[in-house]
């Protein structure tokens, strides 16, 4: 069983950074995939950028490549999105996720474990 809470989300103005946190709980977190999602209001949920157990390996989505950064400290067991650059259209709920396969996944559907959400709002 893994448990994931989010943190750091909140109401930023645009052009500034933000950094997200997900702590995970559970015997062997350290070998999962841990993965970043977000949804915004009336869309689908959306894949953001994902980072293998060692993290040898990470993917990010293109709309956020060289903006977003997924890091993992397997010592703390937490995996970070930073945020650079935000804009209004990252206004949405950030899920962070963990999929017990080797693989990273871009799709929803092939992620095990969910945490609750962290509204992010990018608004002057």
């Amino acid at each position: 069983q893994v448990q994931l809470v989010e943190s750091g989300g909140g109401l930023v103005q645009p052009g500034n950074s933000l950094t997200l946190s997900c702590a995970a709980t559970g015997s062997t977190v350290y070998s999962y995939v841990l993965g970043w999602f977000r949804q915004a209001p009336g869309k689908e949920r959306e894949f953001i950028a994902a980072i293998s157990g060692n993290g040898d390996r990470r993917f990010g989505a293109n709309n956020v490549k060289g903006r977003f950064t997924i890091i993992r400290d397997n010592g703390k067991n937490v995996v970070y999105l930073q945020m650079n650059s935000l804009g209004p259209e990252d206004t949405a709920v950030y899920y962070c996720a963990a999929d017990l396969s080797w693989l990273i996944q871009t799709t929803s559907a092939e992620y095990d474990y969910w945490g609750q959400g962290t509204q992010v709002t990018v608004s002057s």
